[in-house]
């Protein structure tokens, strides 16, 4: 599986942007999907999965609230709404997918996207 990020860019904070993350080689719709971040000088983190049906999301409590995945799986795509942007939240995007449930774990994904900067200016 090949996956690829976009619809990164500079926001003010307070705004939003969307994210995709497009799939291809194979369909995704048995994997579960996730979104993990980058941000300089810091460890990549998870910030939020969709197991393969849409019907299961999780969060990390950091954008609990302000972000939504979701996916669409009949176009082998998944996306991240991202409101009410912080400063904080500037990192590189990377979107996963995985055989079996979600996890919270970046390292035992199996696939994985180069990622989309987003830039939240204050």
């Amino acid at each position: 599986v090949q996956l690829q990020a976009f619809g990164g860019g500079l926001v003010q904070a307070g705004g939003s942007l969307r994210l995709s993350c497009a799939a291809s080689g194979r369909r995704v719709d048995m994997l579960a999907m996730g979104w993990f971040r980058q941000a300089p000088g810091k460890e990549r983190e998870f910030v939020a999965a969709v197991s393969w049906s849409g019907e299961s999301k999780y969060y990390s409590d950091s954008v609990e609230g302000r972000f939504a995945i979701s996916r669409d799986n009949a176009k082998n795509m998944m996306y991240l709404q991202m409101d009410s942007l912080k400063p904080e939240d500037t990192a590189v995007y990377s979107c996963a997918a995985k055989k079996g449930p979600f996890s919270f774990t970046p390292e035992i994904y199996d696939y994985w996207g180069q990622g989309t900067l987003v830039t939240v200016s204050s």
